[in-house]
């Protein structure tokens, strides 16, 4: 409502875990250096806690911003599960299809093995991210023990990241979950920010917003600090009330007083939820003051609620600054090498239709991306079936990144993601320009603000791509594969890797590989997986869809 009025080119105060707003303080970076570490280690748990709004979520999702794009994420968000429960929430979240009514979990363990050492023989690495994992029972933290016991002579199969508030420490510190308490190569508790840091934080996610003047001058920063105890959740909740009221007013800036208001209107927030026998008990007590005399008998008054009270201040944990990390660059998601007309200006809403049940979702939203690509939608598949998905030409990917991976990929994509009232559904987002994208839900195409799109994913994207004439794996240019041959035919078309001449008689396809994945940003290791097979097909197959249109020029 604001951003026109101020300038601002997004949200600056969003509460969704936007890994380009993350202000990294010196203790923000060490827990993502933690977290890198872990997830370069052998395998095991790595722990992350720190107090609601503290920034877990999203410390996390940079750190799936720096992690290969081929590995395998599974996300786990309602952690109040069973035993069985959880493998089953596992294997659908790896995409593992198993048989219905399965209850054993030797069966689903067996399963979930063998994907891992699939994964591990195409040079992906799993990991597995629980949420909220302080509500994890000691059944399923003993049975998440026992699957780090996958391994292969060399490493552990499966990575465990877990996600929680601060008891989550007083629960593995018990007896009983030493083992696991062993397992864990790497931990780290995010406190509240600093004052300095608070305001820092403010500036940072205003300048990433496009706003280079203050709107909340310096002198007002310490009471900002006071009253939200430097709980980056708080701040963001105080600092877009505090907009909002200097909008309705005609300002140009926070002032004290629109501060103190936006205070006082989240603290009334919470005495509305006060429940029935607190309220009860009070008006009694009034009652009885009234009985007593302490006002006029022949005065009557009514109760209209306490004064609100500015009593949201915690207390601050100190930062520690980690040397040689530095801040993760901020995706420059307007970047785009297209030329698309830009689709209309009214932006729909991202919301799953009431009359429609939600596991339809899937199915349908796959099959809007086979029609995209051509194909017989009655052969559509679902988010569970996608890495065991196989066509002779065709094959699923499901992968997690940002918008700005899926512009470098350059395909439509089915992407999974959550309304306004934490329905999880799938849509299809069959093209995207710097502003606005299309997707397809429940069947209805309509164009919809890219940030909205930002605002209620996760990461969690399914692509289909076209497979290499009798590809089975990923293509090793040394390889016996009768596929490599179509490599070779493939990369011998692309401009500036037709190598030849005398000078370069030398060169090998292993060299032309690994040039071309360097120039497409992959990582070289001369292995033409699926990713480099995409990126392939978009230069020599006129016949794939495309997410973006290429320019004239390419």
């Amino acid at each position: 409502m604001y951003q026109e009025y101020f300038g601002l080119t997004d949200t600056p105060f969003s509460i969704a875990p936007d890994p380009r707003y993350l202000y990294m303080s010196g203790q923000h970076r060490e827990a993502l250096a933690h977290l890198l570490y872990g997830f370069n280690s052998n395998g095991g748990f790595v722990l992350l806690t720190g107090d609601v709004g503290t920034g877990k979520t999203t410390v996390c999702r940079c750190l799936l911003e720096q992690i290969p794009e081929n590995s395998a994420i599974a996300f786990i968000f309602n952690p109040k599960l069973s035993s069985i429960e959880l493998l089953e929430t596992i294997c659908d979240e790896f995409g593992i299809q198993y048989p219905p009514g399965t209850t054993s979990a030797k069966a689903f363990v067996d399963l979930i093995n063998a994907f891992l050492l699939e994964a591990d023989s195409l040079n992906r690495r799993a990991v597995l991210i629980i949420d909220e994992a302080q509500n994890l029972s000691f059944d399923v933290l003993e049975q998440l023990r026992l699957l780090t016991n996958l391994e292969t002579s060399h490493h552990k199969l499966l990575q465990i990241i877990l996600l929680g508030q601060p008891e989550l420490r007083e629960k593995l510190a018990q007896p009983e979950l030493l083992q696991l308490s062993q397992r864990i190569v790497a931990r780290y508790h995010l406190g509240p920010l600093s004052k300095k840091d608070t305001g820092a934080y403010v500036k940072h996610r205003l300048a990433i917003a496009g706003m280079r003047r203050p709107l909340f001058p310096d002198n007002l920063l310490d009471k900002l600090y006071r009253h939200s105890g430097g709980v980056p959740r708080i701040i963001n909740v105080l600092c877009d009330r505090a907009l909002l009221g200097a909008y309705a007013q005609n300002k140009n800036t926070v002032n004290a007083s629109t501060l103190s208001k936006a205070v006082r209107e989240v603290a009334g927030e919470k005495k509305t939820q006060r429940n029935h026998k607190t309220t009860l008990a009070w008006s009694l007590s009034v009652l009885v003051i009234a009985v007593f005399g302490i006002v006029l008998a022949s005065t009557y008054f009514q109760s209209t609620g306490v004064e609100d009270s500015p009593g949201l201040e915690t207390s601050p944990a100190g930062v520690t600054e980690l040397p040689g990390i530095t801040s993760p660059p901020v995706p420059d998601m307007e970047t785009d090498s297209v030329r698309i007309p830009e689709l209309p200006s009214n932006p729909g809403t991202i919301q799953w239709p009431d009359n429609i049940p939600s596991y339809k979702s899937s199915r349908m939203a796959f099959k809007a991306l086979f029609r995209k690509w051509g194909l017989d939608e009655s052969k559509a598949i679902d988010s569970s079936e996608c890495t065991f998905f196989r066509h002779d030409t065709y094959r699923c990917l499901r992968s997690a990144g940002s918008l700005k991976n899926l512009r470098e990929l350059n395909r439509p994509a089915v992407l999974k993601l959550f309304d306004r009232e934490g329905t999880k559904f799938y849509a299809a987002l069959l093209s995207m320009g710097s502003k606005y994208a299309s997707l397809v839900i429940a069947e209805q195409e309509i164009s919809v603000d890219i940030r909205e799109i930002e605002n209620q994913w996760l990461g969690d994207y399914f692509v289909l791509w076209k497979t290499p004439p009798e590809y089975k794996y990923a293509l090793k240019p040394d390889s016996e594969s009768p596929a490599v041959q179509w490599l070779e035919q493939q990369l011998a078309t692309i401009p500036g890797l037709n190598v030849s001449g005398p000078e370069n008689t030398n060169t090998t396809l292993m060299d032309k590989l690994k040039g071309f994945q360097l120039a497409q940003g992959l990582v070289p290791d001369g292995i033409a997986g699926a990713r480099t097979v995409i990126h392939i097909n978009t230069f020599t197959d006129s016949t794939v869809p495309l997410l973006r249109e290429k320019m004239e020029q390419d």
